[in-house]
């Protein structure tokens, strides 16, 4: 039902893309259908806090940042501050909560899910990209990897929403104003 729901507020139909593309004026806004993960991250509530964590930390540590900064997933970094996971909501709910463990006896690192297990993103991915990537693995958060493999930033399944919602909101505007023989701007 989200994928429906999420090709119908980007302007899709089906894999082959959009209807149509749309160019904006000024402001250097991205065209309709070229928002990238780097987009959507510079609009995230992410994108203002330090979204890491040392996988060395107690659980008890993630769920207090969990709650300080109203998020639901903290990039984890080793004692050297590579990539060395993701810890979420989630992940204390099924490993912490259910198993009647206590948070600040468990690290981290133990209930994280692993880089290597770890599915991530560019930041010039588009948010079409990210939202595939999210649903074909029924995750809510992606961390934003460059090309030399540092984190520069994480994006949540609510931030491409967003942007999706955006570009939709977008859409009708420019065609209410087409229809009021104001104009349209559309590339075939």
């Amino acid at each position: 039902m989200l994928t429906s729901a999420c090709r119908l507020t980007c302007g899709k139909i089906s894999r082959r893309g959009p209807l149509f593309k749309m160019t904006t004026r000024g402001m250097g806004t991205p065209k309709l259908g070229e928002r990238d993960a780097t987009y959507a991250w510079n609009k995230s509530c992410y994108s203002g806090i330090d979204y890491t964590i040392g996988d060395e930390c107690t659980v008890f540590e993630a769920v207090e940042k969990f709650a300080a900064f109203n998020v639901g997933c903290l990039v984890t970094k080793d004692a050297n501050g590579n990539l060395s996971g993701v810890v979420s909501e989630r992940d204390y709910v099924k490993k912490i909560a259910l198993l009647g463990k206590k948070s600040k006896e468990v690290l981290v690192k133990q209930i994280s899910t692993k880089a290597a297990d770890l599915i991530t993103v560019s930041p010039n991915d588009t948010v079409d990209a990210c939202m595939q990537k999210m649903l074909s693995r029924d995750i809510r958060h992606l961390p934003l990897v460059d090309d030399e493999g540092n984190v520069v930033g994480i994006v949540s399944i609510k931030d491409l929403i967003k942007t999706c919602l955006e570009e939709k909101e977008h859409t009708i505007e420019q065609l209410a104003s087409f229809a009021v023989g104001e104009g349209g701007h559309f590339v075939m």
